[in-house]
């Protein structure tokens, strides 16, 4: 499966930088998605050090908490525009 993530690296502003199985690299920006007024399960990670904590489960980034991102979402937009704004409504769906 091309989306599956292979490699992550947290970066400042709770980005992130992705590259999947197939070599298609870029950065998913899930601030508007963890400081949303409903940000559930995923409020924990606006704690920098426990965002710093990502890596990689079955594919997708995960965090200990249990929190992950659905990797064929951000595979879409990255492969589209070179970037993925989590919480956004992905691209051509």
């Amino acid at each position: 499966m091309p989306w599956r993530v292979v490699e992550v690296h947290v970066r400042p502003r709770h980005r992130l930088l992705v590259r999947f199985a197939d070599g298609t690299k870029g950065e998913v920006d899930v601030r508007s998605f963890i400081f949303a007024r409903n940000a559930g399960v995923f409020e924990p990670l606006r704690d920098p050090a426990e965002f710093a904590k990502a890596f990689i489960e079955r594919g997708a980034v995960s965090w200990p908490g249990g929190q992950d991102l659905a990797p064929d979402a951000m595979y879409e937009d990255i492969k589209a525009s070179g970037r993925r704004i989590a919480g956004r409504k992905p691209a051509g769906r």
